[in-house]
């Protein structure tokens, strides 16, 4: 049994013609790639349509904003070079079949990888990878593609984030590392000779678990989406809700009609307002802003729905986004180009709509407990205390 590691480079001349030499010298029986069936798809067919809709309803916005990003560094790469991004991946299919080699696709579901790398971040990791995603997107860095024959595309990101998230490099790099060295063992037992072309930045670390597989972690870990247990984020959600729930059961127990109608109006139109005003910030359409008006204070009371997922659904509806869309997105140069385009303009109203809700709840609570007098602690004491002689 032989496996002989190809470490390229993704956007290189120079590793499209090394990949082809090596297989045809070597001619295997079976050529391993650095692909998952998805990526593999995007490589080899016309992009499928993609509904900005379901991305919404499953919470998913920002891993596709990640791979957005992911696709910006690697056609800015290609651009400048001359060479299509994965086009040595597609150099070593063809000269697998070319000389009759089966072709293995050995990476991790790209879906996968990308769900575990955003869970491992903090918030405060990911509002900084947020902001370096922008300050990247308009950026005039100089890339040397020589150094690019020493780590992949991804390990580069990794490079560029390495500060601002610790636990990219071992999703990213790691993980793939020892997914794909697992299944090339698990090739081995059916081909006696497998040349894998893979990204140099995974070479060495596939290299040292091929010689010592004893070290290879559970498959089935490595493909499992857990979700953080623990969130600050999700804590202080809660803490609000809970603070404006008590609220209100505060105020219905005065049992005065006029202070909870009106407690209820200033709750309705202060979320709705902000809302719909980060709505239209970002440039919604009329029917956007006025959904997000009238659910914000409903959805705020609701962890597991946000006013920007209505908004920004209602908003996909009338803009209809296309995968076209999703490609130009990554050539845009400047924010008026970023504006005109419908994917940009439908995560950006969600985004800016949630701000709204956000600071509508926060500052909602305050004015209802403002304009009735309400005691909350004081009204908790006293039913806590009626309860308590009725029970003894």
């Amino acid at each position: 049994m032989e496996i002989i590691l190809v470490g390229t480079a993704h956007v290189s001349k120079k590793s499209i013609e090394e990949t082809k030499r090596i297989i045809e010298e070597v001619k295997p029986q079976a050529v391993a790639v650095e692909l998952c069936y998805k990526r593999f798809l995007a490589l080899t067919q016309k992009p499928q349509e993609i509904s900005v809709v379901d991305v919404i309803k499953k919470g998913d916005a920002a891993l596709v904003l990640f791979q957005l990003l992911l696709s910006y560094f690697q056609r800015k790469i290609g651009e400048e070079y001359g060479v299509k991004p994965g086009a040595e991946m597609l150099a070593a299919i063809e000269k697998a079949r070319e000389i009759g080699a089966d072709v293995l696709l050995i990476d991790r579901d790209i879906a996968i990888t990308f769900k575990r790398f955003w869970n491992s971040l903090s918030i405060f990791e990911k509002i900084r990878l947020v902001f370096h995603m922008l300050k990247g997107l308009f950026g005039d860095e100089e890339i040397d593609v020589d150094e690019m024959l020493e780590e992949d595309i991804l390990e580069r990101l990794v490079k560029e984030f390495r500060d601002i998230a610790p636990s990219a490099a071992k999703v990213l790099i790691d993980e793939r590392d020892a997914y794909m060295a697992a299944k090339l063992i698990e090739a081995s037992k059916r081909y006696e000779k497998i040349v894998a072309v893979v990204g140099a930045g995974h070479k060495k670390g596939i290299e040292r678990y091929l010689k010592n597989p004893e070290l290879l972690p559970d498959l089935r870990e490595l493909e499992s989406v857990k979700e953080r247990k623990f969130s600050i984020l999700k804590v202080a959600s809660f803490a609000i809700i809970a603070f404006v729930i008590l609220t209100f059961v505060a105020v219905l127990t005065t049992m005065n009609s006029e202070l909870i109608l009106k407690a209820f109006l200033y709750w309705f139109l202060i979320n709705g307002v902000l809302s719909a005003i980060g709505a239209l910030i970002a440039g919604s359409h009329p029917l956007s802003a006025l959904a997000a008006f009238l659910s914000a204070w409903l959805t705020s009371l609701n962890p597991m729905i946000a006013a920007g997922w209505v908004s920004g659904i209602v908003e996909a509806k009338m803009r209809k986004p296309t995968s076209q869309d999703l490609e130009d997105l990554t050539k845009a140069e400047s924010l008026r180009e970023l504006m005109r385009n419908r994917v940009f303009r439908v995560l950006l109203v969600a985004a800016l709509t949630n701000v709204g809700s956000m600071i509508g709840t926060i500052y909602g609570a305050y004015v209802v407990v403002q304009i009735t007098g309400i005691n909350i602690p004081e009204i908790i004491k006293r039913n806590l205390y009626g309860l308590l002689r009725r029970v003894i």
